[in-house]
C-alpha cells in the first residue's frame, strides 16, 4: 500500500486508511508508537491497545 505524505504545519503526516481505523478502533488523539530503522530506511508504526493488523494479504482461501 502506498500513502502520500501531507504537509501539516512544519511537519509531514501520513494518513491511516479508514479500513484500518475501523478495524483497530482508532480515534483522533489515539497514541501510536513509531520506531525508525535507519538500516532498512523504514518506519514501524504500532497501535498500542489494539490488535496489530497485518498489512500482508491473507493467504487463506475464501469460502
Amino acid at each position: 500500500m502506498e500513502q502520500k505524505l501531507l504537509k501539516t504545519g512544519n511537519s509531514l503526516a501520513v494518513t491511516v486508511p479508514a479500513d484500518f481505523v475501523k478495524i483497530l478502533g482508532l480515534k483522533p488523539g489515539s497514541t501510536v508508537h513509531v520506531r525508525v530503522d535507519r538500516v532498512k530506511n523504514s518506519l514501524m508504526i504500532t497501535f498500542p491497545g489494539s490488535g496489530q493488523l497485518s498489512l500482508l494479504p491473507s493467504t487463506k482461501p475464501k469460502t
